[in-house]
């Protein structure tokens, strides 16, 4: 008895003196916008990521991370709250989440009142690209201590842009490649001024933990990187996806999220565009290769958790459809890799269904923090202890059609899809079912090519996946307005 009471009483100690002497971790979240999973740490066979390669190396790669929205705004605003599109009020990129819950606090605003010093670099919020660069966009100013605008050299050439329609240039595919050095375009200045702001809070010896998060914009369009990165793709060796002759037979009209002009593309113009975009993705690689290393070099790495995402991903060219907007897998899975101070998951890679908005809840633990309790996200505590572990069994995404805008058959239709990720099925309704319904075996069709919801075989299955969808859209729209009145 006295040996156990010795026992319990040395774990107590010890228990308490880690608690009084460790210190809270800071929050390093760096924000890609545009960015799919072609990189090489997600086994692309062509793309040159060494440095976002390193990180996966360095923390946990979560290989099916979903998003909550396939458009900027409504998954920002999702993962920068914890709640799903439809409780944020923003369904599309032109509305501000403020106007319809005015008082939740967002993620990085949770730990500006829980004693961090809170900072942005770039976009982070919604901007609209490459309008607002070197302006604070539609960012939420109480969430910040400190922002920065970086504008750069990719502001000054947008008059030679390759461009395929009128469009506007941010919401079309458009170009350049551009004979410069990082530091002269815009998320060369992220780099550099997020750098600087954390050697400022060293000289300040602030003893305040750091949220900081570092918004790039490329790959977004338009896709404009110095000359060399381009230089890494050759056209010769870019083959471009070319989608079968009948593979949007069984699609529903209201899946399709075409744009002017991209079903017409040559396929000289398919091999330019891929080749810049994934110019951009190498330009942004080396410049979180150069954040990660400055962090290093101030002595900050070993106490800093670092959170590497995209706001959604992105299509070139599968079922004729470029960009994002539409609710194909491509467009829903997004990177996401976390690496934190003594790691037991350490380069090791997660099959693990995750929402973005399981990353509120994630970080505020990995903080001491409480969680606000309004919070739909799980966290994801459990998957970075055990790779092998799970914390959901769906991701839900949804997303209004765009096909109004392209197809007469559907203008003046308020048409939103709803669709949800399990291990193995993606099951997607428009409109309720009533403007189409799709089912893919990602298993055995990763590219979605084969529509299965009319195929008898997989009747139960519908049922099965209809009502699930049902329950996560009924959790997705349920009432959390009481917090915020």
């Amino acid at each position: 008895m006295k040996k156990l009471l010795l026992t319990i009483s040395s774990i107590v100690i010890a228990v308490l003196s880690f608690s009084t002497i460790a210190k809270q971790p800071n929050i390093l979240m760096i924000v890609v916008d545009d960015l799919n999973t072609d990189l090489a740490s997600y086994d692309h066979p062509t793309i040159l990521t060494p440095n976002i390669d390193k990180l996966a190396n360095q923390g946990l790669q979560f290989n099916k991370a979903y998003v909550q929205a396939t458009a900027c705004a409504p998954s920002r605003s999702s993962f920068l709250t914890g709640l799903y599109p439809q409780q944020t009020g923003i369904t599309d990129n032109a509305s501000n989440f403020r106007d319809f819950i005015p008082n939740v606090v967002t993620l990085p605003e949770h730990f500006r009142q829980n004693g961090y010093w809170s900072a942005r670099v770039g976009k982070v919020f919604h901007y609209k690209v490459p309008m607002h660069i070197g302006t604070n966009g539609h960012d939420d100013l109480q969430s910040w201590d400190k922002v920065v605008n970086p504008i750069g050299i990719d502001k000054e050439v947008e008059s030679q842009l390759n461009i395929i329609s009128d469009n506007k240039i941010g919401a079309t595919l458009s170009w350049l490649a551009v004979d410069s050095e990082d530091i002269e375009h815009t998320d060369g200045k992220i780099t550099r001024a997020a750098l600087d702001l954390l050697k400022e809070q060293q000289q300040n010896q602030s003893d305040k933990p750091f949220f900081l998060s570092v918004g790039y914009f490329r790959p977004h369009t338009p896709y404009v990187a110095p000359t060399k990165y381009f230089d890494l793709y050759p056209l010769e060796s870019i083959n471009p996806y070319i989608m079968p002759e009948n593979d949007r037979a069984d699609i529903p009209l209201a899946a399709l999220a075409d744009r002017t002009n991209q079903l017409t593309l040559t396929l000289a113009q398919r091999k330019e565009i891929i080749q810049a975009y994934y110019a951009s993705i190498s330009f942004i690689d080396a410049q979180v290769g150069e954040l990660l290393a400055g962090v290093k070099k101030l002595g900050l790495d070993e106490n800093t958790v670092v959170v590497f995402m995209s706001d959604h991903g992105y299509l070139l060219g599968q079922h004729g459809l470029w960009q994002k907007g539409d609710l194909f897998d491509g467009s829903a899975h997004a990177p996401l890799i976390i690496s934190m101070p003594n790691q037991v998951t350490k380069g090791k890679k997660t099959n693990a269904i995750v929402e973005l908005l399981d990353l509120y809840p994630t970080l505020v633990e990995l903080a001491g923090l409480s969680s606000p309790s309004y919070l739909q996200g799980n966290s994801l505590l459990p998957i970075l202890k055990s790779a092998d572990a799970s914390v959901r069994a769906s991701a839900y995404t949804t997303m209004p059609t765009r096909a109004f805008q392209y197809y007469d058959e559907l203008k003046y239709r308020n048409v939103t899809g709803h669709s949800v990720r399990t291990s193995r099925f993606r099951y997607t309704e428009w409109g309720d079912g009533l403007f189409g319904v799709e089912l893919y075996n990602l298993d055995n069709d990763p590219e979605e090519l084969t529509n299965l919801y009319h195929n008898a075989k997989y009747k139960t299955q519908v049922v099965k996946l209809s009502r699930l969808l049902a329950k996560r859209k009924a959790q997705a729209e349920g009432e959390v307005l009481k917090w915020s009145e």
